[in-house]
């Protein structure tokens, strides 16, 4: 078993927003304390001042993982940023603009498939100790993927918000019709390392009303005639084979876990609920400190509540902007 596979944890997951400034509030009220929003600027010609461009996104920051909160900036409304958002210069000779230009448009393009789709949970991100493992083991189980690449991480510190380098490996459909770069077909599929514990341990802010402490699940919903040829795909992702729970499939990952169910058992697993499209991720579980508090936080708070299948609270997709997000007790 690789040096990755024995560090896997969740990285993060994406949360795929409309309107940034409805999930920045929704987000509060759930009880998370949330970085500031960032969004790139960029002079798209010599001489022009710049302007947002791409995809604005800010996070619920935990010690080793974080939820990712994502909407698009488009062309035609460049303005249309949350209060207080940062804007991230981007500094690039002339000969390169058309390039990254490119490529922040095909961002915009690819946030924007999403939210056809459905508003909701687009991204999930695994954490890997070895990139260059991870992409010769995907590699060897005849895995597409877009080998190693590097994104900067905003961390913020006492000493100022920091541009961490961050390796990764997306994955790609192996579907000719779903060939397009770090997207399968229930999103984008990625596995991260993080930056160095020194950096992490520097970071602000990892205290939330809710006690939030840790991203610890993802729930993905299939068809039920697809389960077994997702859960063989994931075993290839992963390096790893599945456990039966009942109707659902479960990858254990370092303190996470990934869940497989079908869609005729979704209401089994979280009550009341329906995926939005198939295949879609539906949910997100993080850790807290108190459940109690939590709980008596989200009601006053307005949110309904439900318990799932092993007992966990969780806010209704219906609720939270198309994402059912559980809180489970800390262990």
């Amino acid at each position: 078993m690789g040096h990755d596979i024995e560090h896997l944890h969740l990285h993060h997951v994406g949360h795929v927003v409309s309107d940034l400034e409805e999930g920045l509030a929704l987000y509060r009220r759930l009880g998370f304390h949330l970085s500031p929003p960032a969004c790139p600027v960029l002079s798209l010609r010599e001489g022009e001042p710049p302007r947002p461009i791409g995809a604005a996104n800010t996070h619920a920051n935990f010690p080793r993982s974080f939820v990712e909160l994502m909407s698009c900036v488009s062309d035609e409304d460049p303005d249309r940023l949350p209060r207080g958002a940062r804007r991230i210069p981007i500094q690039a000779p002339p000969e390169h603009l058309p390039r990254i230009t490119a490529a922040i448009r095909s961002t915009v393009t690819r946030l924007a498939s999403c939210l056809a789709r459905f508003q909701g949970l687009h991204i999930l991100v695994f954490k890997t100790s070895d990139a260059d493992a991870t992409a010769g083991r995907l590699s060897a189980e005849g895995v597409r993927h877009g080998g190693v690449n590097t994104v900067r991480r905003p961390i913020d510190t006492a000493s100022g918000t920091r541009m961490e380098p961050t390796r990764l490996v997306e994955i790609d459909s192996d579907e000719p019709e779903e060939a397009r770069a770090g997207r399968v077909s229930e999103g984008r599929l990625a596995a991260a390392e993080n930056p160095a514990a020194e950096v992490l341990e520097a970071q602000l802010d990892l205290e939330h009303p809710n006690g939030a402490v840790d991203l610890v699940g993802s729930v993905l919903c299939v068809a039920r005639a697809a389960l077994s040829d997702v859960e063989r795909r994931y075993e290839k992702y992963l390096g790893r084979a599945a456990r039966a729970d009942g109707p659902t499939r479960v990858f254990e990952l370092e303190g996470s876990q990934v869940t497989l169910v079908a869609d005729a058992d979704l209401d089994t697993l979280l009550p009341g609920e329906r995926a939005p499209a198939l295949p879609a991720f539906v949910a997100y579980a993080v850790a807290v400190r108190d459940l109690g508090a939590a709980r008596r936080l989200l009601e006053e708070n307005g949110f309904p509540l439900r318990r799932s299948a092993a007992g966990d609270l969780f806010v209704p997709a219906a609720a939270a902007l198309g994402a059912a997000v559980v809180f489970r007790q800390a262990h």
